[in-house]
Formats: C-alpha cells, structure tokens, sequence
C-alpha cells in the first residue's frame, strides 16, 4: 500500500535541519539523516543507529522511505546482470550491469516505459507511465555497485543512462540523480564515468549545455538523413537532423565536450553508400566518436542487422576520414538484457 507520508529523501539537507529545529531538536540532526540516507543508503529509519529510538519513532512517524526492491535478478552467460527494480507504487523497471576486463558499467533507467517510439526499441513499445524520481535512479545504481563488489569482486566504475525512458524527458530528476551520485556525500563518481544518452531532443541538449554539465553526451542517431530517421524514429518528424544539427554545435560550442552517436545499421534500411557519407558529414560539424551497436532483434524481424560487409563499410569510411569509431558486441541477449531489449517481460 502507498504511503501517504512524505518520502524523507525528497528533503535537502537544509530542510532536513529545518524540521529538526522545528521540533526542538538540534540541527545537526539533520547532517546525521542526510548521511543515513545517501552515504550510507539505508532503507529503514530503525538502521539509523546513532540517533535515539525517540527520534527514529518521530521520523517514522512523519516520514517513509520510498525505496526500490530488486524483485527479481537474471544472469547471462558473459556475466551481465539484469535486475527487475520494483518501484514503491508496484510499477517496475529494469537496469543491468555489465562487465568488461576492465571495467563495470551500470545502465539505469530513467521512466517507467517511454516518451518516444523508436520502431527498434522494445522499451518503445510500452506507455510512458511515469518518470523516475531522483532517488529512484541513484538506487538503481547503489544496487548495481553493490552486485559489482559481490559477483565481480571490484566496484562500479561507470553509469550509462540507457536503460528504460529517454532521459531528457525527465530532466530535472536526471540531473538531480547525477548530482547525488557525483556528491561527496553520495556515492562521489565522478561526472566523466557517466554517461546520457538521448534520441535527439535538441532544446534539453541546449538546456545542458546552459546548465554546465560536466558527464558524457551520447545521441542515438541511427541515420543522418531526415527521411531514413524517420522511418527508424518517427518522432524525428518534430525533432528534425537539422535542430540536432544546430544544437549539438551549441552544445560543443559551449562545452567543448566531443559527443558519441550510437548507431546501429540494419539491412535495407540505413546500409548503403549515401548512408555512410551522411553520416560522415554529421559527424564532421563537431568533433565526435561513433559506436556502431550490435542489434538486438525484439521478435517482430522488421529490423534486421546488417552483414559483415556493410558494418566494415561504415568503419574504412569513418577511419579514413579520421572519425573515432568502435564496434560494440551486445552483452546479456540470453536474458533480454542488451540494448533496445528491455521491456518487463516477466
């Protein structure tokens, strides 16, 4: 049942010693809470050790913690992790861990379902029920660093957000996770280990740049022809190549942060030579890297991947115009786990 308490972790630290001293307590009551909470997030004011059994009634009595629920936990045979992240109003999510040699990455999710309709993406094919509050997001992530130490014996090195939502619909709580995660008083990641990666919504990649963000800027773009975008991504009818265009050199302009473009080809749809020298040309307005992305088929064969041949296409013409690019096998496809895959199967 949903409590109809005030979730503690939306308090800032401020308002957390605001209240102490509102019922004759003292201040740095609050700094205590605040640790308890994100430090050390714990789920239960009874944890709270070094505060009087008096006090942690009166928190209870006023407060809930809305924390998630890992419900259940799959394991792919390369080592990837998925979770199913149950949510405090019964809604549930999905993030996953993936392990490299030599690193560890979490991929979160930032909605309950999705704001756009990427034909590719499994994830798509869901409403958008709600987004993620900021605490949310850093749970996930507290859960995944905590798998890292206990299944991969070494900590959580990075954070991509990829999972579940696109991110820049839900910017203000994004932002406000990140902060929570790079603080000090959070986990202290540093911002150049995360990454946002977004389908293209040109006015919240301005909105960032504005802000002064300091993490990684990715850009699922899968084709840099307005026409072929569109039949991927139909939602790229309102949010045309040319405002990306536009806002992505505002966003180096103002950052002087390369952007990444994630890019799958599929066969007949985007791997051809007009394709490539298209992409080429994009990647030329600011300085850049490409990830072409193995592609996860999601059941219904309208999208299939590309052969060999045309993948290898894509590198010799990025490479002999100098662009950064890598090929990125898909991990975790034996359990739904990999990119475009996630969707609540259970």
């Amino acid at each position: 049942m949903i409590s109809d308490k005030k979730d503690i972790r939306a308090l800032s630290k401020e308002e957390l010693r605001d209240f102490f001293v509102s019922i004759g307590d003292k201040p740095f009551r609050g700094n205590q809470v605040y640790e308890w909470l994100w430090s050390k997030g714990v789920h239960s004011f009874e944890d709270m050790t070094n505060i009087s059994k008096e006090t942690r009634a009166h928190l209870e009595e006023n407060f809930v913690i809305n924390h998630i629920k890992v419900d259940s936990l799959q394991k792919s045979n390369d080592g990837t992790i998925k979770n199913a992240v149950k949510l405090y109003d019964g809604l549930v999510v999905e993030s996953v861990l993936i392990p490299t040699a030599s690193r560890t990455t979490a991929c979160v999710s930032s909605q309950v379902g999705c704001s756009l309709d990427c034909k590719f993406c499994a994830t798509a094919r869901l409403k958008r029920m709600r987004n993620l509050n900021p605490d949310e997001i850093y749970d996930q992530v507290v859960a995944i660093h905590k798998e890292s130490i206990l299944y991969h014996d070494r900590p959580l090195s990075n954070i991509v957000f990829m999972g579940m939502g696109e991110p820049l619909m839900n910017y203000k709580n994004v932002l406000l996770s990140i902060d929570k995660i790079t603080s000090d008083e959070g986990l202290g990641m540093s911002p150049k280990r995360i990454t946002v990666s977004t389908s293209g919504v040109p006015k919240m990649i301005k909105k960032l740049a504005d802000d002064g963000v300091r993490f990684n800027l990715a850009v699922s773009l899968h084709s840099a022809i307005q026409e072929t975008r569109e039949q991927i991504m139909p939602f790229a009818k309102s949010f045309t190549l040319e405002d990306l265009k536009e806002a992505l050199v505002y966003w180096y302009d103002k950052t002087e942060r390369l952007v990444t473009y994630e890019y799958v080809v599929w066969n007949g749809i985007n791997d051809g030579m007009d394709d490539i020298k298209a992409l080429v040309a994009f990647c030329k307005l600011v300085p850049s890297k490409v990830n072409l992305i193995e592609y996860n088929p999601i059941d219904d064969g309208e999208f299939q991947q590309a052969d060999d041949a045309a993948i290898n296409l894509y590198i010799e013409h990025l490479e002999k115009h100098r662009i950064p690019v890598t090929v990125r096998r898909s991990r975790g496809k034996d359990i739904d786990a990999a990119c475009g895959q996630l969707a609540n199967k259970q």
